[in-house]
């Protein structure tokens, strides 16, 4: 954001010398935009004075540029002095809180998750638990965000929160202290008990340190048996560019990966990788859909482009622009829409999307019953083998083979982006993913092949 600013004060200083010779020459196109300026002047007076409803000055103000960038294309837009406070604390990843993932259930704040080591999971805050009251004020009607802006707040500030428990006749009293709470936008677990599923949310602050911790507790879990990994970027709507460009790196040994290019010859920028793959050069499936986009679609067109992984799933959605987020003097800020990125091939992606190298729909499985069948061993007078050991019984004649069961409902969709979590915890059950298991077929395909090349 400094060099942005940098650059704008130079371009003014450039043009405040000529501006008397030039006078003249700009005089259509100076009058020409104070007539357009007039006439805006002329409605903002109009609809002060005579619409039906008072209307303040600042929301007039404010609609006014928001409705000058939104008319520019989809990304850009105002940001009032709120949301460009949710925008910076969504980007940091980190805000003062409880550490408590709520939700909405009969006009009441229901308690989902604590998050691990946080004030409310300390305090014992339990998932199911009902928040009736924030500092004695009643729950019942607010909105889930009113809620959780509430709760929030500086860092050792304390709160007071009323809790209604299914197994308790009485409501609990809980005094938590605020704290630093940091939001994971990266999770893992580990897959047939030799591959490294790394879930990514989003790109904010916290995603590269949350990349490095799962990629090390995969390797310390797993050891020298680990075949690859998968990258889930499905439903992650992007982010914040240089996380982006880090995740990239992360399994990159050099090489370009992406590059951005404004209106303005010469403004364009271009990131290369730095040497040392953490994955150590292990096969990776990157899992993508429709809703993979933006900083999903630069990491997936980087490891594509270079070959480094295998691109699984459906067409990303298409977002090929960068957004600088331009504070404006205490009030704000604008997303303005600056340049186009280009993968490290030269190709741009906007309105195309990445196209994955191996296409696969979300699905739904049957299990298909087949009659009994005999086997050589079942035919009367079949030749013994010699080299089963002796007492072993003769092999049943086999069941039809049981599919993985789909989730209730039958179709297998792909996951919602998740919210903010730790670790996958152990033994909890997770819910079919065929595009999932599609992704660790062909790493564990891809590590028998290598295991017979060497061995032959």
């Amino acid at each position: 954001m400094r060099k942005f600013l940098t650059s704008v004060a130079t371009v003014a200083l450039l043009f405040t010398a000529p501006a008397c010779a030039v006078a003249q020459s700009k005089q259509p196109a100076k009058s020409d935009t104070y007539k357009q300026l007039d006439l805006f002047v002329d409605v903002f007076e109009r609809v002060r004075s005579e619409y039906v409803e008072q209307v303040s000055d600042e929301e007039l103000i404010e609609a006014a540029i928001n409705g000058m960038l939104t008319s520019l294309d989809p990304h850009s837009s105002y940001l009032d002095r709120k949301n460009f406070t949710d925008m910076q604390v969504q980007t940091r990843g980190e805000f003062g809180g409880l550490g408590i993932e709520v939700t909405q259930e009969n006009g009441v704040v229901k308690v989902v998750s604590p998050i691990d080591d946080t004030p409310a999971y300390r305090a014992g805050i339990l998932p199911g638990d009902y928040i009736t009251h924030i500092n004695d004020e009643a729950v019942l009607g607010m909105s889930v965000s009113d809620a959780v802006e509430k709760m929030r707040g500086p860092s050792g500030t304390d709160i007071r929160i009323t809790v209604r428990r299914a197994d308790q006749a009485e409501p609990l009293q809980f005094t938590l202290t605020r704290a630093v709470i940091k939001v994971q936008s990266v999770r893992y677990r580990v897959e047939a008990e030799n591959i490294g599923y790394i879930r990514i949310s989003s790109f904010n602050e916290q995603t590269q340190p949350g990349l490095e911790k799962a990629i090390a507790k995969i390797e310390e879990q797993v050891g020298n048996k680990l075949v690859g990994y998968v990258i889930d970027l499905r439903n992650n709507p992007g982010g914040l560019l240089e996380q982006a460009i880090s995740v990239s790196d992360t399994f990159l040994e050099r090489g370009e990966i992406v590059s951005t290019r404004g209106r303005k010859n010469g403004s364009g920028e271009r990131y290369n990788a730095k040497s040392g793959d953490l994955a150590r050069g292990k096969p990776i499936v990157v899992l993508v859909n429709g809703g993979s986009a933006s900083a999903s679609e630069i990491v997936a067109g980087a490891l594509q482009d270079h070959h480094r992984a295998i691109i699984l799933g459906t067409q990303s959605f298409g977002k090929g622009s960068v957004q600088t987020i331009i504070p404006l003097q205490g009030q704000g800020a604008m997303r303005l829409t600056t340049a186009r990125y280009y993968t490290p091939s030269g190709r741009s992606i906007q309105q195309l999307g990445i196209s994955p190298d191996i296409e696969v729909q979300p699905a739904r499985l049957e299990e298909i019953q087949q009659g009994q069948r005999r086997r050589e061993a079942d035919l009367p007078h079949a030749l013994r083998n010699p080299d089963r050991p002796a007492g072993q019984p003769q092999p049943a004649a086999p069941a039809a083979p049981a599919a993985p069961q789909a989730p209730a409902g039958g179709e297998v969709q792909a996951p919602a982006a998740p919210q903010p979590t730790t670790a996958q915890a152990p033994g909890q059950e997770q819910p079919f993913d065929y595009q999932l298991a599609r992704a660790v077929d062909l790493l564990r395909g891809v590590a028998l092949f290598a295991q017979s090349k060497s061995i032959n």
